[in-house]
């Protein structure tokens, strides 16, 4: 039985996304293309304020190209935000066989966390990539391993990994970001006036914001205001008919080996990750199905309360990408 797709507001345009997106969606039809563009426009728009619609919004894009990286980014960000883990896991891999990208480390390092699974969250961070990453990611992930320490009972440790000079020379938000981590760290470690001293650099409403604990958000407008060569503003990118590819058109039915030929990495699955519910298409997405390799120390007990430390960064990437 098909899934219906969540309704759309008339004034919600393919123009609307971000110029590089566009160009992603190139390789749909164009009838396909500005269909999808406009649920992942609605998935920019909604992960703010409504989570759950914006999933649903980027279920729908999948549903229709589900071979498009910012399309299975644009899930992963949203599976995020609602608490599925162990699915924006699969989706942020893919994005990463897909185009080679790890600007989602340190999302992926705090699903981790959420599936309580702090060790991982940690390997995660100690990764060649993440010496590649811009400056505000590299202390988003900071922020994560903090948090990883404090699950492991390791207060000290946690307050370490925020005192290098890049974390301490944060400004803005993501300094009050770190002020917060850090006072956590120090309160379990039972320097509480060191705490205190964090925190009290900054004033309480930009303390709220940090923590997401806003009850208004500013309205984020993706429109792609670069000019082209003749100095015009460029409103639309019009998806040519001569780019047409026959993919995953709305309506057409997925074959499981087209869906093979696409992976050529095969990654591990452990017991927490086969116990998730998946569809073929993402088991399919996650590993070679002739050879699943379940480590007995992959099996964790019990469970911890969603981390949710990257909740700034990632809502950011979205926005501004629309994805």
């Amino acid at each position: 039985m098909r899934v219906p797709d969540p309704a759309v507001p008339d004034d919600v345009t393919f123009s609307l996304l971000d110029r590089d997106v566009r160009g992603r969606l190139r390789t749909l039809s164009k009838e396909n293309a500005e269909g999808v563009g406009r649920h992942l426009v609605m998935v920019g728009r909604l992960l703010d304020d409504d989570a759950e619609a914006a999933y649903e919004h980027a279920q729908a894009a999948v549903r229709r190209a589900g071979r498009v990286d910012v399309v299975r980014e644009a899930a992963g960000l949203a599976a995020y935000r609602t608490g599925r883990y162990a699915e924006a896991l699969r989706e942020l891999r893919t994005v990463r066989r897909l185009n080679g990208s790890s600007e989602h480390l340190a999302i992926m390092a705090d699903a981790e966390r959420g599936l309580g699974r702090p060790e991982r969250a940690i390997t995660l961070s100690q990764e060649p990539e993440a010496a590649t990453l811009d400056t505000e990611t590299q202390i988003e992930l900071a922020i994560v391993v903090s948090g990883a320490r404090l699950d492991l009972g390791q207060p000290e440790a946690a307050v370490a990994v925020l005192s290098s000079p890049t974390v301490r020379a944060a400004s803005g938000l993501v300094a009050a970001r770190v002020a917060q981590a850090r006072a956590a760290a120090l309160e379990a470690a039972g320097r509480q006036d060191e705490a205190a001293a964090e925190l009290a650099a900054f004033p309480q409403d930009v303390l709220d914001e940090a923590a997401g604990n806003t009850t208004e958000h500013e309205e984020v407008v993706v429109y792609d205001l670069t000019e082209d060569e003749d100095g015009e503003v460029a409103t639309e990118v019009p998806v040519d008919e001569a780019d047409e590819v026959d993919v995953v058109d709305e309506g057409d039915v997925v074959d499981v080996a087209d869906v093979v030929d696409e992976v050529d990495v095969v990654d591990e699955v452990d017991v927490a990750d086969v116990a998730d519910e998946v569809d073929v298409a993402d088991v399919v997405d996650e590993v070679d199905v002739a050879a699943v390799e379940i480590d007995a120390d992959d099996v964790v007990d019990g469970s911890t309360e969603p981390a949710g430390d990257v909740v700034a960064s990632d809502a950011s990437a979205t926005q501004e990408d629309a994805r």
